[in-house]
């Protein structure tokens, strides 16, 4: 789990390096030709807003809340890509683990299937391993009491799944708000220094100004909620799937101890 976290956010580094650098190459100017002059056209004569794609243009253009907006747009990013590494059918539910736990639950070994669990990093194992543990412990128990333990387990095991995943909701959902505030803020700031210029002709000019300016700090919320919200979703359809795998392999793996229970059982009778 470590290495794939280390892993995403070297890609995230990357991304954010080659960003920068294709952005450094487009400043640069083209070299002219021997003997032929190039007149290059004023900086946003045809681009007004071109130096809003810049960071030093999109924090004079949106002020404050221009930092908290470019956070949350790394951290959707780190999540976006760490989520698509770790939110797999591997790290929940593994076809050579419960190959591995079928056989030794016929066998009855169920101290070897515990440290089977224990060196498994996944739903499943960690439900696994609290069930043997309750069950090797209290010998006593009866199978509806480790059912019991099995279930409440399983419930933790997808609540923090779905936990995972709505920090990402979370994002998208914070990040229109704070562009909203941001707005709100420049506004605010655009109204009162018209308000102490005396010609109505600047003041509509300033006041054109000073709206387009702020509602860019809607439309960045928006560019990072609306991608945040839809890989939100799709990430939550994939945890719903994977919590459904990993409650029929809990089955599985209780109907095999429930059989045994039984051939114990049945075995302490003809005794």
């Amino acid at each position: 789990m470590h290495r794939k976290i280390f892993f995403a956010l070297a890609v995230l580094v990357a991304l954010i390096f080659t960003m920068n650098l294709n952005k450094a190459q487009a400043q640069q100017p083209a070299p002219a030709a021997h003997g032929v002059t190039v007149t290059q056209a004023p900086a946003g004569e045809d681009n007004p807003y071109g130096d809003v794609l810049t960071f030093q243009g999109f924090v004079k253009r949106t002020g404050v809340m221009a930092y908290p907006l470019i956070i949350l747009s790394m951290i959707a990013l780190f999540m976006i890509v760490l989520f698509g590494f770790t939110v797999r059918q591997g790290t929940v539910v593994s076809d050579a683990f419960m190959n591995s736990a079928d056989a030794l639950i016929r066998k009855q070994d169920y101290l070897g299937l515990l440290a089977v669990c224990n060196r498994r990093n996944e739903c499943i194992a960690r439900i696994t391993s609290k069930t043997l543990d309750f069950a090797t412990r209290n010998p006593s128990a009866s199978f509806e009491e480790v059912k019991e333990v099995t279930e409440a387990e399983g419930n933790r095991q997808s609540s923090l799944l779905l936990a995972r995943i709505a920090y990402l909701g979370d994002v998208g959902a914070i990040a229109p708000m704070l562009g909203l505030l941001g707005t709100t803020l420049g506004m605010i700031t655009t109204f009162h220094e018209i308000s102490g210029k005396g010609a109505a002709g600047s003041n509509q000019l300033g006041l054109a100004q000073g709206v387009s300016e702020a509602l860019l700090c809607t439309a960045s919320g928006l560019v990072i909620g609306i991608p945040s919200l839809m890989f939100y979703a799709i990430f939550r359809g994939k945890v719903n799937r994977l919590i459904s795998e990993m409650e029929a392999a809990t089955t599985h793996l209780m109907a095999l101890l429930a059989v045994q229970y039984k051939r114990a059982a049945r075995a302490v009778a003809g005794q």
